[in-house]
This record gives C-alpha cells, sequence and structure tokens, in this order.
C-alpha cells in the first residue's frame, strides 16, 4: 500500500512569479491570504506516493499553448517518429522510438523558434488577431508537442492486415481500402475513450505509471533547479545519462551485437540441443541468458524504471510459472507431441516437425481448401506457442473477474457520485477551470467511424471479407473490455490484450476467411488499444494542466497524420524491397507481422474448431478460460481472510497469468532482463534510496529511451544504408545455432541432429 509522503513538491512549470510564491508566504506572516490557503490546505498531493513525488501541484493558466511553433514542430515530430517506426519496424530488431526523442528535441528547436521568429502582432485590434511568437517557449507547448508525437510513437496495428495480405498472402488490396481500415481503427477508440474519463482519467487512484517518465523530463527541461551540494541537477543528469546511452548503444547496435543476448550456457555446450534449449535467450528458456543493450530491456514491455514493483513482481511471477514450469513439463512429457517441434517457435508445423505449407490449402477465393487440408493434415504448434494461447484465454477471463471483485464498489461509486467535489484531488481541482470536452463530441465521432466502417467492409467486401454485423460485434467486445483493461493499466503500466478473444469469437462464428479475422481482430483489439492510449494522453494532459478541448484537437490531427505517415511508409517499402518478410538472409523479416500472419491462419483461414475445438488437436487448451476466472477468487477469497496481509491485495491476477502475452515474438531474454532491471529500481532503488529514485529514476528512464533512439538511427543512416556490417563471432546473435531443434527420435530438420 502507498505510504503517505512527508513533504509537499511546489515546484512550478515556468513561471518565476510562482516559483517565488511559496517562499515569500512561509517567510512573511503579513501576507494573510496565501498563508489561509496554505492553512487550509497544507499538504494537499495526490495520494498516490509516485504521483505525488513526481507532478507539480501548481498550474499557470496565462502560458500559450497553441502557438505556430507546437503546431510546426508538432506536426513535424508526428511524420517523422511515423516514418522512422514503421521504417524500422519491418527489421529483424525492430527498433521503436519512443515520444521522448521528440521530446528532448524539440526543446532547443522551440526555443530557437522563440528567439528568432518575430513576435509582430497581426490584425491587431480584430477578433483575428495573431502572433507567431507570443514568448518564451514554455512546457504547456512542449507537452502539447509531445502529445503530437505519441501519436508517431506506436505501432498503427491495422498495418499488419496490409502486410499480410500483399506479402504473405499475396493477394490484392488498394491503397485506399488500406486507408480506411488504417484511419477508422485509430479513431474508432476515440469514442469510448471520451465516455471512460470519468472513471480512468479524473480518479487519483488512476495514476498511470508510463506518464510519470515524461513528467519528469518536462519538469527537468524547464524547471529551474539549483544544483544540490555534491550532486546534478536533474537537466544536468539527463544530459550525462542521455550521452552515456548514445555512446554505448554503438556496442549492442553494431559493433558487438551479441550484448542483445548473452547465452552463455550455449557457449559451454555447442553442439547439446538439451543445454541450448534451456539457455538460448532467442529461441529457448532462456536461463541464465542476459541482455546488456537498453532495446532488448524496453522492446516489448516498455521501460521497467516505469513499472512500479508490484507490477512487477507480478509479471515476474507469470512468467516464471508459464516459462519454467509449465512450458518445460509439457515438453518433457511430450503433450501434443512437443518434442517433435522447437521448444519456443511461432512457426506452424505438420506433424512430422516440417513447416506446414500454408498456400497449399488456400483455394482461388482465398478461402480454406477442405480437401487440400485433409491432405496435408492437421496444423500443429510448438509447446510455448500453444501454452501462449492458452494464457492468454486465461488472462481475459481473469481481467473481467479481477476488476469485478477488487474495483466493481469504486466503479459503482464514481458512477452514482459523478465526482463531487469532495472526491478530487488537487490535479482534478486544477483541470475544472478550463473548459472540458463535451461527451457529445465523442459519441458523433464515434457513430460516424462506426458508419464508415461499415460502409468500407460491406463496400469492399472482396478485399476485407468482413461483413456489416461483425463491424457491429468488434465494437461491442472493446467497448466492454475498455473499462476492465484500461483500469489494469492505469494501476498497473501492464496492458492485457483482446487479440486472442477477437480472433477466437470471429474464428468460431466466421470460418474459413483469413482477411475477416484480421479486421475483426483490429476493430475489435486496436480500438480498445487506442482508447487506453487516448486515455493515457489525457491523463498526461490532466498532470500538466493542458486545457482539455487544446488535447483533443491535437490527438486528433495527430492520430490522422500519422495514420497517412505509416501507411505511406509501409507502402513504399513493401513496393521497393524485393522479398520483404520473406527472405531470411535479409534484415527485413518481419517477426511481428509473421506472428500476426500465423494467427489469421490458425484463427481465420483454419479456424479454432479445427485447431482449438471439438475437430482440433488442442481442445483441452479452453480450459484455461475457467483458471482464470477462478484465480482471482482464490486472491479475493484470500485477501478477505487476511486482511491484515496487504501483500495479497497486490497479486494482480489479469498481469500475473498474461505476463507472457507478448511472447512471441518477445523472448526469454527480453523479461528476464527486464525484471531484473524493474527488481533494481521499483525495489532496491525505491526503498533504499528514495530521494535518489524521487529526482532521478523517471529522467534515467527518459534518457536511456532517447540515447539509444538517436544512436539506432545514426547507425541505421550511416552504416546501414550502405550496407556495412561486421563478420566476427561477436555479431552472432545468441549463439545457439541448434537451439531450435526438436529432440524426438526420427524428426529429421535442416541443420539439427537426428535423435535414434
Amino acid at each position: 500500500m502507498e505510504e503517505e509522503h512527508s513533504y509537499e513538491i511546489r515546484a512550478p512549470l515556468i513561471s518565476k512569479d510562482e516559483k517565488d510564491e511559496p517562499a515569500a508566504a512561509a517567510s512573511s506572516a503579513s501576507k494573510s491570504e496565501v498563508n489561509e490557503e496554505q492553512d487550509e490546505e497544507p499538504e494537499e498531493n495526490s495520494p498516490v506516493k509516485q504521483v505525488a513525488l513526481t507532478v507539480p501541484t501548481t498550474d499557470d493558466p496565462t502560458l500559450p499553448v497553441l502557438t505556430f511553433r507546437m503546431w510546426v514542430l508538432g506536426a513535424l515530430s508526428c511524420i517523422l517518429l511515423s516514418f522512422l517506426n514503421q521504417f524500422f519496424w519491418y527489421r529483424t530488431e525492430p527498433l521503436t522510438i519512443t515520444a521522448i526523442s521528440a521530446q528532448i528535441a524539440v526543446v532547443p528547436l522551440g526555443q530557437l523558434m522563440a528567439a528568432k521568429i518575430t513576435n509582430r502582432v497581426f490584425f491587431k485590434g480584430s477578433r483575428w488577431e495573431f502572433t507567431l511568437n507570443p514568448g518564451p517557449f514554455n512546457v504547456k507547448e512542449h507537452v502539447l508537442i509531445t502529445i503530437f508525437a505519441n501519436s508517431g510513437a506506436g505501432t498503427v496495428y491495422a498495418i499488419h492486415v496490409v502486410t499480410v495480405v500483399k506479402v504473405f498472402y499475396k493477394k490484392h488490396i488498394t491503397f485506399f481500402v488500406s486507408f480506411l481500415v488504417v484511419i477508422t481503427t485509430q479513431v474508432l477508440g476515440f469514442g469510448w475513450a471520451g465516455i471512460f474519463r470519468r472513471y480512468l482519467v479524473e480518479p487519483a487512484a488512476m495514476w498511470w505509471p508510463a506518464n510519470l517518465v515524461q513528467v519528469s523530463l518536462f519538469r527537468a527541461l524547464h524547471e529551474r533547479e539549483e544544483r544540490p551540494k555534491g550532486g546534478l541537477t536533474r537537466t544536468q543528469f539527463f544530459l550525462i545519462a542521455f550521452m552515456c546511452s548514445f555512446a554505448y548503444y554503438v556496442f549492442p547496435g553494431y559493433l558487438f551485437e551479441m550484448l542483445t543476448s548473452l547465452s552463455w550456457i550455449c557457449w559451454i555446450f555447442p553442439k547439446s540441443v538439451l543445454a541450448q534449449q534451456l539457455g538460448s535467450g532467442l529461441y529457448g528458456l532462456g536461463i541464465a541468458a542476459v541482455g546488456l543493450d537498453w532495446s532488448t530491456i524496453s522492446a516489448y514491455l516498455g521501460s521497467p524504471l516505469a513499472s512500479p514493483w508490484f507490477a512487477t513482481a507480478n509479471v515476474a511471477a507469470g512468467f516464471v510459472f508459464v516459462m519454467y514450469i509449465l512450458t518445460p513439463i509439457c515438453y518433457w512429457l511430450d503433450v501434443y507431441k512437443a518434442k517433435t517441434f522447437p521448444i519456443f517457435s511461432d512457426d506452424l508445423f505438420t506433424s512430422t516437425g516440417q513447416e506446414y505449407n500454408i498456400s497449399s490449402i488456400i483455394d482461388s477465393n482465398f478461402h480454406l481448401d477442405l480437401a487440400a487440408y485433409e491432405r496435408e493434415g492437421p496444423l500443429y504448434l510448438s509447446t510455448f506457442f500453444a501454452m501462449t494461447y492458452g494464457v492468454g484465454f486465461a488472462a481475459l477471463t481473469a481481467t473481467v473477474v479481477h476488476v469485478a471483485l477488487f474495483h466493481g464498489r469504486e466503479i459503482w461509486q464514481q458512477s452514482k457520485s459523478s465526482f463531487q467535489e469532495n472526491t478530487m484531488d488537487i490535479h482534478t481541482k486544477l483541470m475544472r477551470k478550463y473548459k472540458q470536452v463535451p461527451e457529445w463530441w465523442f459519441v458523433i465521432i464515434l457513430i460516424a467511424n462506426i458508419a464508415l466502417t461499415i460502409f468500407a467492409c460491406q463496400y469492399y467486401n472482396d478485399q476485407l471479407q468482413l461483413p456489416w454485423w461483425g463491424v457491429l460485434l468488434a465494437c461491442g467486445i472493446a467497448i466492454f473490455f475498455t473499462l476492465p483493461i484500461g483500469i489494469i493499466t492505469a494501476i498497473t503500466n501492464q496492458t492485457p490484450g483482446l487479440n486472442i478473444i477477437t480472433e477466437y469469437v470471429i474464428g468460431y462464428i466466421y470460418p474459413g476467411y483469413p482477411v475477416a479475422n484480421m479486421c475483426f481482430k483490429v476493430y475489435g483489439y486496436i480500438s480498445m488499444t487506442q482508447a487506453i492510449t487516448f486515455l493515457q494522453d489525457f491523463k498526461l494532459g490532466h498532470y500538466m494542466k493542458i486545457p482539455p478541448r487544446t488535447m483533443f484537437m491535437a490527438q486528433v490531427v495527430g492520430t490522422f497524420i500519422a495514420g497517412i505517415v505509416y501507411l505511406g511508409t509501409a507502402w513504399w517499402l513493401m513496393e521497393t524491397i524485393p522479398d520483404i518478410c520473406e527472405d531470411s538472409s535479409s534484415v527485413w523479416t518481419c517477426p511481428s507481422d509473421t506472428v500476426f500472419y500465423d494467427a489469421s491462419v490458425i484463427w481465420g483461414l483454419i479456424g479454432p474448431r479445427r485447431i482449438f475445438g471439438d475437430l482440433g488437436t488442442y481442445e483441452a487448451v479452453n480450459w484455461f478460460f475457467l483458471a482464470g476466472a477462478v484465480a482471482p477468487i482464490l486472491v479475493w477469497f484470500a485477501a478477505k481472510a487476511f486482511p491484515q496481509q496487504e501483500w495479497i491485495r497486490l497479486i494482480n491476477m489479469p498481469v500475473l497469468i498474461g505476463a507472457t502475452g507478448n511472447m512471441p515474438p518477445a523472448t526469454a531474454v527480453n523479461y528476464t532482463t527486464w525484471i531484473i532491471a524493474g527488481f533494481l529500481s521499483g525495489f532496491v532503488v525505491y526503498r533504499y534510496r528514495p530521494d535518489w529514485w524521487r529526482r532521478h529514476n523517471y529522467v534515467l528512464s527518459g534518457a536511456l529511451d532517447a540515447g539509444l533512439a538517436f544512436m539506432g538511427v545514426l547507425l541505421y543512416f550511416c552504416l546501414g544504408l550502405e550496407d556495412i556490417s561486421l563478420s566476427w563471432w561477436g555479431n552472432d546473435l545468441d549463439g545457439c545455432p541448434v537451439a531450435y531443434c526438436p529432440t524426438a527420435k526420427g524428426v529429421v530438420v535442416d541443420g539439427c541432429p537426428v535423435v535414434y
């Protein structure tokens, strides 16, 4: 449980007058009005300690926000991040450039524009009066630019649909239809994000840990701070950490790529399949594997420095259970012929351990050819891949039950009270001075977007395959799960996914249509994820006191810009790079798109009934649904039976069970190193060096992200474009050549020893 803090952060955002006010009030008893205010609420702050230590409780509503430089730098940041993230997404080791990179880069540009652009007032005295330069570059402009950048910082999930159809299935889809799918999926979640603001943004308990990284960085870049004796200011600390991260990434990024995964057990046993299955960080269980690379640590789970310790512990427990208990037991007991396949793989196999020839079971109408499927035989999965789907089933039911048991009362009370003044924290009170975004704005966006989506799916059914009722069903699923999954994310920084249940539902109802399955998953899953993203940005604006209507405008414009640039970049790459996603010897192997394609085959083309149903091999995996529903009930009863044991309530079954939801494409070394870093930050430093954690933890996270991103881009444009590489043992990723080999007797796979 959160401890009460012993002091209040009164640091201002930028105003010198505000900075001097608390000190002056404390030193002058004659300033009675200020003292009276301080007597009324001397220590008012967020009840969440991390927020109280990080987020300022002051605001300057006079700061200009919608400025010329905000629009220029915001749009530029969004375009560049969208282009670079999509460009690197198809690569074997994808590099994600976060909004933190833009957050840092725009500071000198904003200050330069403030110094050089004319401050002339145009149309002075009229209602159209404006100026290109309203004064110094301020923190609220900076926040809004970062909101723009956030739109381009994450992947556009619908691009997977376009890539799989064009590249893997080699079927026709036009740019216009692709654009409709991208824009509608990106904007759809905006509707219910507005509806759920009162539950997921305004309450103090919904604190969104990831936002604290950016808040800390804003304060480091804008606040005037005195250097502590014998220490560093946050700005100085950031610059040192940034330069170290920038310089260091040249090793894992180019000179010594094995630092991505140091699987030393493989070096000791270079020919042992068993040892390499255990020790490989990329193709096995990752026992004792370590990645000395920030991209390895933060690639799939985000920054471990932003994760609260209880959430990190839940992820660690779930990972250990699935990776080191469940998977090995199933593999070495040969459950579902497990030894015939690799222990860790996202490929699809025949019963003899060979890769499944998917193209042979598709007819001319882009539908499952049942006769061909009977000839080829049933499809098999690796042990870990099958278990991943099982824990996905369990995480879904666990999310619903956990939220109902542990947060049901709060949701009901919030619905009834509609957030009366006495239920609001200081940040919500400060935001009340600004005009709120009317809920009907979001409703109009929602209705218009659903109508456009239905039109696209009906009119272009030959390309999208999804009927109109599928759109409505997908929206219903997304709306139902946005609140429970939003609560989990806002508290733990971990987001359980809906991808599996959406695939499962449409696969049973409408089997044999892979594009329809992918579209249903995108509309049902990503619209929910987009809603969570919008809500997280709302909370960032809430912490930094950005006018809500201004936030709304930036999010809508940024989303449209990002969608266009992402699709244009992907289309250009698919048209210009030969054998993209198919040539395993190139850097363009598209790992995430490969997983997406495999899922479309499992759930869409073949259908869950022939894999997880009464006609399939993995029918027993459905029991995970029940296990997931029961697990939170056990925790709830334990919390009631032992109320003095507060740690029991910190067991978050949706996070624990769904810990391995990013695997594959995430690997064991991504998790082991993330857990170690999260333990050091969230437990060791937070508990034993709280002052250092308060000043530097989130700033360090931002510096590591930014240094990695800038060096990654530099390496690619200086060396990657010229195809300049180093070939030596230190650049042999993982160094575990037989980790992917089967161990069943008589199975023949190229490059693997045959067991007799």
